[in-house]
Formats: C-alpha cells, sequence, structure tokens
C-alpha cells in the first residue's frame, strides 16, 4: 500500500482553492491512552480539522514545550509503543479520510529501521513525517524511502534559517514546510509576531510548497492572522491543553471538538 502524499497535497490546494488556510492540529498518540488519543485525533478532524499531526512521544523531546512533554509523559508511562503510533494513525484515517502525518524525533526512527517504518507508515495510510531534527544533509536515506512509500517528508524552518540554508531545506521538502513561528519551544503564547509572516515570505521566494505556521497559535484570532499570511495553521499546545485540563476524557474530547470548531472557523476569516 502506498502512502498518502497525494491526498496531502490535495487538501492542501483544496483549501487554497477555498481561498483559506487549512488546518493543522496535533496530538500525541497514547495521550490519555491509545484508545483516547485516537477519539482524540477523530475529535479535532469532526470538529474541523484538515490535517492531523500524531506525535511519537519522546522521552527526549527538543523541540516540545511542557504542556506536550506532560502529555508525551502520560503516554511513554503508559507504555505507548511505535506500533500504537501506527495504530493511531490507521484508525484515524480509516476512519475520517483526512490526511494523518506522524511527528518524530529521529532517533525512534533510526531505531526502528527507516525501511521498516514507512512501509509500516504508508500501509496504515499515514501522509508522511514531521522530522524536527533531522538536518537535511543526513536525511538522503531517509527520502528515499519515503519517497519509495509514498511518503512526504517535511522539514522545519526557523527564524534564523538564512536564505540559502532555506532553498536548501525546501528542496529535499515535500508536503508541506513547518515554518516555526519564533525561535524556542512549543507553548501557546499571546502573540505568534511579525517573525513569522517574515519567515513565510523568505521561505516562499524557494518554494511552491505550501508553508504551514507552528508554535504559539491557541485562539481562532491567532488562527485568522497566521492565515492571513500562510497555507496552513498548526495548533499543538492548545488541544493537548484543552485535554489536560478537563476532568475526564469525555470532557476533553469535547474540548478539543469544540476548539477545533473555533480554529476552523478563525482560518476562514483571515
Amino acid at each position: 500500500m502506498s502512502g498518502k502524499i497525494e491526498l496531502l497535497n490535495t487538501t492542501l490546494a483544496a483549501a487554497k482553492a477555498a481561498d483559506r488556510a487549512a488546518l493543522i492540529a496535533y496530538l500525541p498518540a497514547g495521550f490519555p491512552t491509545v484508545d483516547g488519543g485516537i477519539e482524540a485525533v477523530k475529535a479535532v478532524i469532526a470538529g474541523g480539522a484538515d490535517i492531523v499531526e500524531v506525535g511519537l512521544p519522546h522521552s527526549d523531546p527538543v523541540l516540545d514545550g511542557p504542556v506536550i512533554q506532560t502529555a508525551d509523559d502520560i503516554a511513554l508511562r503508559g507504555g505507548v509503543r511505535i506500533a500504537d503510533v501506527m495504530r493511531t494513525v490507521r484508525e484515524a484515517y480509516e476512519a475520517t479520510g483526512v490526511p494523518i502525518l506522524v511527528m518524530t524525533y529521529w532517533n525512534p526512527i533510526d531505531r526502528y529501521g527507516v525501511e521498516r517504518f514507512t512501509a509500516e507508515l504508508a500501509e496504515a495510510g499515514g501522509a508522511g513525517c514531521i522530522l524536527p531534527d533531522l538536518p537535511v544533509q543526513e536525511s538522503a536515506l531517509w527520502r528515499e524511502h519515503a519517497e519509495k512509500h509514498g511518503l512526504a517528508t517535511v522539514f522545519v524552518v526557523a527564524p534564523s534559517s538564512q536564505d540559502a540554508r532555506l532553498a536548501t531545506i525546501t528542496a529535499a521538502g515535500s508536503g508541506f514546510v513547518y515554518a516555526a513561528s519564533l525561535m524556542g519551544v512549543t507553548g501557546t503564547r499571546a502573540s505568534v509576531g511579525a517573525q513569522a509572516q517574515n519567515l513565510v515570505e523568505r521561505t516562499r521566494a524557494t518554494t511552491d510548497t505550501p508553508v504551514c505556521v507552528g508554535l504559539g497559535v491557541s485562539d481562532a484570532a491567532q488562527a485568522a492572522e497566521v492565515a492571513g499570511f500562510a497555507d496552513g495553521v498548526i495548533v499543538g499546545s492548545a488541544f493537548v491543553k484543552a485535554m489536560l485540563d478537563a476532568p475526564d476524557e469525555a470532557a476533553g474530547l469535547a474540548a478539543v471538538r469544540s476548539l477545533a470548531g473555533e480554529l476552523a472557523e478563525g482560518v476562514r476569516k483571515r
């Protein structure tokens, strides 16, 4: 079975044709449980998310702030494994038909085996991978297998990335470019800032691949602001916080569905 990179591409193109940005939601696998995590992914899609990133929980994250770290810790203590991540992708995709990517640090893939990981992700109906800590110059093996299995390779660019570096990164990636709106770790912020718009403009000068912005977006107003200059708005910590703050799982699912609805409205009001 081939991966769903084409589904990802057509989903982003459809949002652009509708003159809006895509809403991309992030949730970690195995949080609050494996089954609960699968239901949470379905809930954000039911609320209006166009694309979902499923996080592979990691014990030593470099990009994730305290909210996502807390969720990852819960998932890891619950015994989450790569097989559970693949199950989350499979069941969410089969239930919704929406593009599902995995966001992961490189070490778990390296230990698992690149061929095995890409083959299983494609078989599960995955659309690709976001790899925040894999240097482009060390990514040839990954890209070879990802391409073979029909998976997107999404790299992260940051405000500190020089123009020549941006061109190198965007030439190697596919699906979309993940533009980190500011230097630092994930988390909701009062303002997403002008840095993000400048980064999107500089990135767009190097590629026709959609540029999606993450890190800091937490409400409809911020989603609308970012949707004014980006092809996609990525929201993670706000969804995870909604689950963490809920008194029980049912309330958490209702909260993330509701938040997805508000954010989906936001990306349409740019």
